[in-house]
């Protein structure tokens, strides 16, 4: 298969009015081994024959394979995605992450994980999905964070290709810390929250004993330290870099959390990559309806919004049999 030059592709948000999702064929429950229990997840099987296979990896914190969390993201990002590229002839595994949800068997402690642990479990999936569906390889799709771990995941040999979905161009601590000082609101914790981040960076653990609630019971409460002290050693324009397959980079440009200057970034650290940004659509990947922060808080809390059909259309193109 021919990797794909660069180029940008900005979507008009004009005509984007949703994706049809009948006819969608039902979804199956799948397994995979883990280290100590199974991983779970759906299988979505598209109808046409020659359908390939792609593997949907969550973004951060308790992310379930439908999108979701308990910390107020209602968006069903990943099961609407799924059943718009059943649609497009793309048959999809999404899937709970090691020590969540239908995961949780996996591992005891699900903050004991590290990006090369997720990695290892996107080999146990391509390897199920690879021998299940007979396909020759699978693709790996990863959302935000799960883009890192698409890209850890990369030197499978039975990966044929990532799609990376707004996904971080820079190491995270750089991101964070650009996220923190974005918002007004965070002006009084943000001194503290700087702190924490360059300590991390450096291996260092944090006290947390003095900080805000939301910074000790959230951000770097202790739990989590282990893992951002090793997910803020991974710079994404390295591991894109040395990466020899076909790699699609999809971002919104209404997204608040990963911004153009990521995707970008991506893109020029691996000139044959694919580069799709998307007029007005969020992290989410949803379009953003209205102005102003509600509107685009609300593309992370109204599953009814439909996933951006400029998404669908990349991915779909991308991923499918070329002649």
């Amino acid at each position: 298969m021919k990797t794909a030059r660069l180029f940008v592709a900005i979507a008009a948000a004009g005509a984007l009015a949703g994706v049809s999702v009948a006819a969608v064929p039902q979804s199956a429950g799948i397994e995979a081994p883990g280290p100590a229990g199974p991983l779970a997840g759906t299988l979505l099987t598209a109808e046409a024959p020659d359908a390939p296979v792609m593997l949907i990896i969550p973004g951060s914190g308790p992310t379930d394979r439908d999108g979701n969390n308990p910390l107020g993201v209602a968006a069903s990002t990943y099961r609407l995605l799924a059943e718009a590229l059943a649609t497009k002839g793309v048959t999809t595994a999404r899937i709970d992450k090691r020590g969540m949800f239908g995961s949780k068997a996996a591992i005891a402690d699900p903050n004991k994980v590290t990006i090369g642990d997720y990695a290892a479990d996107v080999a146990s999936w391509v390897k199920m999905l690879k021998e299940r569906s007979g396909r020759p390889c699978i693709w790996v799709a990863g959302h935000s964070e799960g883009g890192l771990v698409a890209l850890a995941a990369a030197n499978d040999p039975d990966v044929c290709g990532l799609v990376l979905l707004s996904t971080a161009g820079r190491k995270l601590n750089v991101v964070m810390h650009e996220q923190i000082a974005a918002n007004p609101a965070n002006a009084p914790i943000a001194a503290d929250a700087d702190a924490a981040i360059d300590a991390l960076a450096k291996g260092e653990h944090v006290d947390v004993s003095a900080m805000h609630p939301a910074l000790a019971q959230g951000l770097f409460n202790p739990a989590v330290q282990d893992y951002l002290i090793d997910v803020f050693r991974y710079d994404p324009a390295l591991l894109i870099a040395k990466i020899g397959k076909p790699v699609l980079i999809v971002s919104g440009l209404e997204d608040k959390q990963v911004s153009r200057r990521d995707a970008e970034a991506l893109a020029a650290a691996q000139p044959k990559a694919r580069l799709v940004l998307v007029e007005g659509m969020s992290h989410t990947l949803k379009q953003v309806v209205g102005d102003g922060p509600a509107a685009n808080i609300a593309t992370y809390t109204n599953p009814a919004l439909p996933i951006d059909p400029a998404v669908v259309e990349a991915i779909a193109a991308f991923v499918r049999p070329r002649s």
